[in-house]
């Protein structure tokens, strides 16, 4: 347990070299198990894996065996069981290559480290479409009550890349659908959150293969050419991002001469309506 808490902090190579390192003298024993006998991690934030780079890893796992152990955690509803914290690949392709067996390595942690891992290792390793690292995200912040803040320190990335990631699943299904597909990246998705017919812009985006400048630009010609944040009262546009950071959501503030007004959170999704509704409740 201890090396999964350290490894985390220095990224996933760190949390394997530690495994590796303490296998070498016996503290970490690295087990041969069944394959029927794993399952896949409840948490695991991939949804999608790439069928032609399963079959390169499983030639290669033909022709070398499976080098690097999977980690692995005890089932604790099923003595005998476990249950993959990281290295799902490996294991679909050891399937592929007919393997009956294959090296792991258990793990004695609990439900929150188990995501922590599975998502460091899918970001770091090979990379996630933008809206399966959100949803991992989002289970962060759901299921353990990490803030944006703590999310970018775990991951090693900026607030702004978090909050702005997080930001995408509040678009509509189908352009959520485009970005899982790979028809959409994420620089082409984010300006259209917020506007008006965002799905038929997305299609024409698709349609005519526009770079990400050119959706901002085209998402501000839909808009009359007006960039109303260029001009927005710096105070209330700190105020607007310190909630849309810790919210993850698109907020808007109108703040009239007599210093009354209105703020606006949008929200695409009874997940996301309860997400606000604990964070105001804290």
């Amino acid at each position: 347990m201890n090396a999964a808490k350290k490894g985390l902090g220095r990224g996933l190579s760190a949390l394997f070299g530690d495994i590796e390192k303490k296998s070498e003298s016996s503290q970490v024993q690295t087990n041969k198990v069944s394959i029927a006998d794993l399952e896949r991690n409840k948490y695991q934030p991939r949804t999608i894996f790439d069928e032609e780079k399963l079959d390169e890893l499983s030639s290669s796992i033909k022709e070398n065996g499976v080098i690097q152990p999977i980690a692995v955690r005890p089932n604790k509803y099923e003595p005998g069981k476990f249950e993959i914290v990281a290295g799902e690949r490996r294991w679909l392709a050891a399937q592929k290559a007919g393997l009956n067996e294959v090296p792991v390595v258990v793990l004695d942690i609990g439900d929150q480290k188990s995501l922590e891992i599975a998502i460091v290792e899918n970001v770091q390793r090979q990379d996630l479409n933008a809206v399966e690292e959100a949803r991992g995200y989002q289970r962060l912040v759901k299921e353990f009550g990490y803030d944006h803040k703590k999310i970018s320190k775990f991951m090693s990335k900026s607030r702004s890349h978090v909050s702005n990631t997080l930001r995408l699943l509040s678009l509509p299904e189908d352009i959520i659908g485009l970005i899982e597909e790979g028809k959409l990246t994420a620089g082409q998705a984010r300006p259209l959150i917020g506007i008006q017919n965002a799905s038929e812009v997305a299609e024409n985006i698709v349609k005519k293969k526009f770079a990400a400048r050119e959706v901002e630009s085209l998402v501000k010609r839909k808009k009359g050419g007006k960039n109303t944040r260029k001009t927005e009262d710096p105070n209330i546009a700190f105020v607007r991002n310190e909630i849309e950071s810790k919210l993850g959501l698109n907020v808007e503030i109108v703040n009239k001469k007599n210093n009354s007004g209105k703020i606006t959170i949008k929200y695409k999704s009874l997940d996301q309506f309860e997400l606000i509704s604990k964070k105001l409740r804290k």
